[in-house]
């Protein structure tokens, strides 16, 4: 039977955690989340509770009982009629982007992002601020609630289901806590989720940052659009992996961590502290000017995945890529290219990933977003 919302401790265990006293999202049952899934794929168009029914397979009545409590949280509206082929004409319904706000931070190592999203996941308010993010937590956490609550201030509106927080890695997705971040191991065993759910006053969840950019490209690909790998170049270099429709971070959040496969035996130092990492030889080519060697490491790397995993396509961003977005996708696809042909068969197509600077913290928003409405691969989470 569906649950009419979580407890406190219920949202503990899944990975939502909220402060005593906040106000909870409504964060409904399966079949709850199928309709809002539903309708938020359906956008300005609408969707009749007749389709919903043969969508979902839930009964007529169950749905009509549903989408009921959708309009009367005000998530949902009745958008005119559809006309007849042959019967009564069917009353479509609409999901209201502006009915929530979810909020997204992605904390990089030198720079804050915040977005405030409504439930389509578009941004309707922006803001950045310089971050020292190896100054330790309470920097940090001073320079978080500041730009979330201007950011409130600034955009006025409904309520704000929770915010999603996305942040470099290694990290526990399900416990909240970092663990010893590449140049910055002060942050080991810090409850980050907790400390900030405590200030903001509002539910928080904990990713990190390629993960959080991986589900927010992942938003309104079609369910056939298979498997992908994001890979982010920016002050590091990660990965996020989504694999068979869902988000894949592993059983302790361990995917992804891309930038740390060793490539050459004796190569440089690596934050992490080793040697021939491929991220100390992408940011290395990087500092001395050579783009075409960078990409050609970063095609490495991408080809190695494609190995792997057999990922369908390659997607790129990150505020190195941007600096040289061509440069970057040619390069890589260059290296792909090459590989294919060695193995005889089609070369995965790379692109540049949507949402340019914002790719993480629009990606941070929908790791509130996403339970909401049933999202493959973050439901476990929460």
């Amino acid at each position: 039977m569906p649950h009419e919302g979580l407890s406190h401790e219920g949202l503990s265990h899944v990975g939502l955690v909220a402060p005593p006293g906040a106000n909870l999202p409504a964060l409904r049952g399966h079949n709850a989340a199928l309709v809002l899934g539903l309708l938020r794929a359906a956008g300005e168009q609408g969707v009749s509770r007749r389709e919903l029914a043969a969508h979902t397979g839930l009964t007529p009545q169950a749905v009509s009982k549903i989408t009921a409590r959708l309009r009367a949280e005000g998530l949902a509206v009745e958008a005119g009629r559809r006309a007849s082929t042959g019967g009564k004409p069917a009353t479509v319904l609409r999901l209201v982007p502006g009915a929530r706000h979810a909020v997204g931070l992605h904390l990089d190592r030198d720079e804050l992002v915040a977005v405030l999203a409504d439930l389509t996941g578009a941004p309707v308010a922006v803001r950045r601020a310089p971050l020292a993010f190896e100054a330790g937590a309470g920097p940090v956490l001073d320079a978080a609630v500041r730009e979330v609550a201007a950011l409130r201030a600034e955009a006025g509106g409904p309520p704000v289901l929770g915010a999603g927080v996305a942040c470099p890695g290694p990290l526990d997705h399900t416990a909240g806590v970092l663990h010893r971040v590449t140049g910055a191991p002060q942050w080991d065993g810090f409850p980050l989720r907790d400390a900030l759910a405590e200030r903001l006053g509002l539910p928080v969840v904990l990713d990190k940052d390629t993960n959080a950019a991986a589900l927010g490209l992942a938003r309104g690909m079609s369910s056939g659009a298979g498997s992908f790998g994001y890979l982010h170049l920016g002050t590091g270099l990660g990965a996020g992996l989504v694999l068979g429709g869902g988000l894949y971070r592993g059983p302790r959040t361990g995917a992804g961590e891309f930038g740390h496969q060793t490539v050459q035996w004796d190569g440089p130092r690596c934050g992490c502290g080793r040697r021939g990492c491929i991220e100390a030889l992408c940011l290395a080519a990087v500092a001395r000017g050579d783009l075409p060697g960078a990409a050609a490491v970063l095609g490495a790397g991408a080809a190695n995945l494609v190995e792997l995993l057999d990922i369908d396509r390659v997607l790129l961003g990150g505020r190195t890529v941007l600096e040289n977005p061509d440069g970057f996708r040619m390069g890589v696809a260059e290296v792909l290219g090459g590989q294919a042909r060695a193995r005889g068969r089609a070369a995965v197509p790379v692109a540049l990933a949507r949402g340019g600077a914002q790719v993480v913290a629009d990606g941070a928003a929908e790791l509130v977003l996403a339970p909401l409405f049933g999202v493959r691969g973050v439901t476990a989470a929460w």
